[in-house]
């Protein structure tokens, strides 16, 4: 899509990058490794738009299969806002979707713009910071490295948890380096896992999944472990009770909210083994 002076065309792997810088210009606190993991979903869903050969706006709707994409980085450089080039990206992001369901997490001011484009509210996501001490400094018996968990293990717990396949995604996010995963595995069941990341400021958590809050607990403690005495980041789902009884008990305290919107139907997913979103921008 493109007008006389403003073109939109597919980013390059190596320029996602952009987007993730922009991110974190406006305080989204991107994970310093977020771009690799994100080109291996879609790399057809992230769009760029740029006014006379230069980045002006950017877009991602990544289709994960042919029912469901989700949206994010939608930004548009702060000095050319409110001029329409926003719309156009827009346009183009959701014309690449097509048919599919959209999901999005969107920050609160903007719900209402959402919504007259035809997404419905679901829930609200909570973002809680501060620095989390491991409550039982001998970790629970059954947690180990995520590597040695079988990842169609791993995919089949996902697919508990998330709208559509995203195995590639998973395998990437496990095994980028600077990720640290870990996984509660008692006689090879799996009944929770997690992966903390090295982000702009702090640590993300991000996925924190398990079958109820003392397993989401143990992966927990294994994850701060890893870290230290350092800030840490938790995206939760509101709905779960659990997960916010979880965050608070250790003495986080909420800094952000998102809501996550959706346009159509999506495959059902148990909100009560989500204790920690994978990410914002992804889903």
């Amino acid at each position: 899509m493109s007008t006389d002076e403003f073109h939109i065309r597919t980013m390059r792997p190596d320029e996602i990058s952009l987007a993730i810088d922009w991110a974190a210009a406006e305080g989204w606190n991107p994970g310093l490794a977020d771009a690799s993991c994100f080109a291996t979903i879609d790399p057809q869903g992230f769009l760029i738009g740029e006014l006379h050969g230069h980045a002006a706006a950017c877009i991602s709707i990544v289709n994960y299969d042919e029912h469901f994409a989700f949206l994010g980085f939608y930004i548009v450089r702060p000095d050319l806002r409110k001029r329409g080039y926003g719309w156009l990206v827009w346009q183009a992001a959701i014309a690449h979707a097509g048919q599919r369901s959209i999901g999005l997490d969107s920050v609160l001011a903007q719900k209402d713009r959402y919504l007259k484009s035809g997404f419905v509210f679901a829930y609200r996501n909570i973002r809680y910071a501060g620095k989390a001490s491991v409550v039982c400094e001998d970790l629970q018996p059954g947690i180990i490295p995520i590597g040695d968990v079988p990842i169609n293990l791993i995919e089949a717990y996902d697919t508990e948890v998330f709208p559509a396949p995203r195995l590639d995604f998973l395998r990437a996010w496990i095994e980028t380096e600077g990720h640290i995963g870990r996984a509660l595995f008692p006689d090879g069941n799996l009944l929770g896992w997690g992966v903390i990341r090295p982000c702009r400021t702090g640590y993300k958590i991000g996925p924190l999944f398990a079958d109820d809050r003392t397993a989401a607990e143990a992966v927990l403690d294994a994850l701060i472990a890893e870290v230290g005495n350092e800030e840490i980041f938790l995206d939760v789902p509101k709905i779960n009770s659990a997960a916010v009884k979880l965050a608070e008990a250790r003495g986080l305290k909420p800094v952000f909210e998102t809501g996550r919107m959706y346009t159509g139907p999506i495959r059902p997913i148990n909100h009560r083994r989500i204790f920690g979103v994978t990410s914002f921008e992804l889903g």
